[in-house]
């Protein structure tokens, strides 16, 4: 049996996984909607949804425990200045994935996922 094994590798190094979602969550979070394969943009989802959660918080220490988890100050700013009090009354589920069909090049599922709430168009 395989016990503990929770998760997608995508042929990464685990600190390469950790820069892959730390840059794909901060850009999320930056432009509301990013576009990216199907697998990624699923195991995106918990990063950003607990993102979002310290933001609701906005205590320092949550601020803090998001500071370590992504690396942009302007970014950390709009998470606990905007997107907290945006999903204030949510109870969780701030994303969504909608699948786009395959990419071109090689077929691979492609999806965007975005914020529920999002007021970008296009």
């Amino acid at each position: 049996m395989i016990h503990g094994k929770a998760g997608k590798k995508f042929s990464r190094t685990k600190a390469h996984r950790k820069a892959l979602f730390r840059n794909m969550a901060t850009a999320l979070l930056r432009h509301e909607r990013i576009q990216t394969t199907e697998a990624k943009a699923k195991a995106l989802r918990p990063w950003a949804e607990k993102l979002i959660t310290l933001g609701k918080r906005g205590d320092l220490h949550a601020r803090r425990l998001a500071a370590g988890r992504m690396h942009d100050a302007e970014v950390l700013d709009k998470l606990f200045a905007e997107l907290g009090p945006r999903f204030k009354n949510r109870q969780g589920g701030y994303t969504r994935i909608l699948k786009l069909g395959h990419r071109v090049g090689d077929q691979a599922p492609m999806a965007i996922i975005e914020l529920v709430d999002t007021r970008a168009t296009g």
